[in-house]
């Protein structure tokens, strides 16, 4: 083919994005401009993506994924396009997010710091600004994070609203982040969080002791075709999960722990408590 361009997939995840849409596109027998007609853009803007000139978006990360069929598989577009903005996140993170901005139930737990979905920007900066500080990520980085959580909150405001459930453990409001007023202010942001009608807020204090089953972050999202995800991240890495025979026994835990957590009222009161600097 004349002025065919060669592409590397290899050169940068956008490459590979643009030489993944090329290779499927042949593969059906299809030219840009009939491509472009089934997602509703031009045959240049297909052109302009497989070759690197122009950067996907979101809207036509799906496009594309309803296209060839990929909406709810494991390896759609749309991840790749999260993976691409988001490339300084954890491993599987960018593609968590994605199912969380369509969950219409979400199951959470966070040790050690206010999770990012329920973060003030300035308790999000504080936290950032420390990992700058240790080397870390980079100003841009840290930039990316801060904008993030931003964004992910957007599903908070959305009609109609998921159910959000989430346990806390104790370290998550007792531990300082930023200036006093940073976490006051965030503090508070919990507090009011509480009082929306689709939400609930419980505290997993430390008298829970050995009864409390997770270690470390847990989310469980609830899909409107009722699928599962589950998410979990360590230090180095997160991972997205969806065969429900391995998130049953983590719903399980979750549904054990809270049972044991503060009943909302005293979870609420205590958070206020260390609000006010009061014992």
């Amino acid at each position: 083919m004349v002025n065919r361009k060669e592409l590397n997939p290899n050169a940068s995840p956008q490459a590979a994005f643009g030489a993944r849409l090329r290779s499927l596109r042949e593969a059906r027998g299809l030219r840009q401009d009939e491509l472009g007609a089934l997602m509703g853009y031009s045959g240049k803007h297909i052109s302009a993506i497989e070759t690197g000139r122009k950067t996907p978006s979101l809207p036509f990360s799906r496009a594309t994924d309803v296209a060839f069929g990929l909406e709810g598989t494991g390896d759609t577009f749309e991840r790749a396009w999260r993976e691409l903005k988001h490339g300084a996140l954890l491993e599987g993170f960018p593609e968590y997010v994605g199912y969380e901005s369509r969950a219409v139930e979400i199951r959470l737990y966070e040790v050690g710091i206010v999770p990012g979905l329920l973060q003030t920007p300035e308790y999000a900066s504080a936290l950032a600004e420390e990992q700058i500080k240790r080397g870390a990520i980079t100003p841009a980085q840290a930039h990316e994070r801060v904008s993030l959580v931003a964004e992910r909150q957007v599903v908070l405001a959305r009609t109609p609203p998921p159910l959000i459930l989430v346990v806390l453990d104790e370290s998550c409001i007792r531990r300082p982040v930023g200036e006093p007023e940073v976490m006051r202010e965030q503090l508070s942001r919990l507090l009011e969080f509480a009082e929306r009608p689709n939400t609930a807020l419980q505290v997993a204090d430390f008298a829970m002791g050995a009864r409390r089953p997770f270690d470390l972050p847990v989310t469980v999202a609830t899909l409107p075709d009722r699928s599962l995800v589950f998410y979990a991240e360590s230090a180095a890495r997160g991972h997205v999960e969806r065969d429900g025979r391995f998130i049953t026994p983590i719903l399980t835990d979750y549904h054990h722990m809270q049972k044991y957590a503060l009943p909302q009222a005293q979870s609420l009161t205590m958070i206020d408590q260390v609000r006010k600097g009061t014992p």
